[in-house]
């Protein structure tokens, strides 16, 4: 494999990216490249990631499947890592990606998520993030839960090959959330999904906001309804931009 390549959907992320970006400064082995992709920031976020001396692409559309599916366009790297700009993740993620995928039957990983802010962690909805990459599949699809499907969520920092990304067509450009769950049913016909015994670093900002119990129920209630059948679109107005 050549390399991996981080692609970073951000909008509006000054408070968060440039941390990020550090952490990214180092890894070891280093990523192959680095990518933000801009959807429109009213703030100084385009600047940081510059100054941070990484590829910025500006997208003519702000959404996180048409922000991610524009970096994988230009990536050069055979695998892609699909990073959110509050999410930190330990110095030797190059190699545990290319671990990972270096077993031909696996086609998408993810880690666990650990949801921490400034002033706590957030151990049950840790808990309840790391058990939903079991429980959804189980419940809404038991024939191919026990076959390897997990579904993996953005936090988790999903990766896979690129010919695999794009063989099934990348993310969903028309959805404006679950696009992660999607892209994992899709990569399933071609490979397992596994979660690795690891772990990232998240930003508590939703929780913070919303609280625990409604930002828990939120979550199980978008994730239900997608799970018979309800539209993204429909969806999309119960989950709110936080920043």
């Amino acid at each position: 494999m050549s390399g991996v390549s981080i692609i970073i959907p951000a909008l509006n992320e000054s408070a968060t990216l440039g941390r990020t970006l550090r952490h990214l400064s180092l890894l070891d082995p280093p990523a192959r490249e680095i990518i933000v992709v801009d959807g429109g920031s009213q703030d100084n976020t385009p600047e940081i990631a510059k100054a941070a001396g990484v590829t910025v692409l500006i997208s003519d559309r702000k959404g996180r499947s048409l922000q991610m599916n524009r970096g994988a366009e230009v990536a050069i790297g055979e695998i892609l890592c699909f990073l959110h700009a509050d999410t930190l993740v330990p110095d030797d993620l190059v190699t545990i990606v290319e671990k990972t995928l270096a077993d031909r039957s696996v086609t998408c990983g993810g880690f666990i998520s650990l949801m921490a802010g400034t002033d706590a962690t957030r151990w049950g909805v840790t808990l309840h993030n790391y058990l939903k990459t079991y429980y959804a599949p189980l419940l809404f699809r038991p024939h191919l839960f026990f076959r390897g499907l997990r579904l993996l969520f953005g936090d988790q920092v999903m990766f896979c090959r690129r010919s695999d990304f794009w063989d099934c067509g990348g993310f969903d450009r028309e959805l404006p959330i679950m696009e992660d769950a999607d892209l994992c049913l899709r990569l399933f016909r071609l490979g397992k999904i596994r979660l690795v015994n690891r772990v990232v670093q998240s930003s508590d900002r939703r929780v913070a906001k919303l609280g625990v119990l409604k930002a828990n129920a939120i979550y199980f209630y978008i994730g239900y309804l997608w799970g018979i059948g309800v539209s993204a679109n429909y969806l999309k107005k119960f989950y709110e931009d936080i920043r």
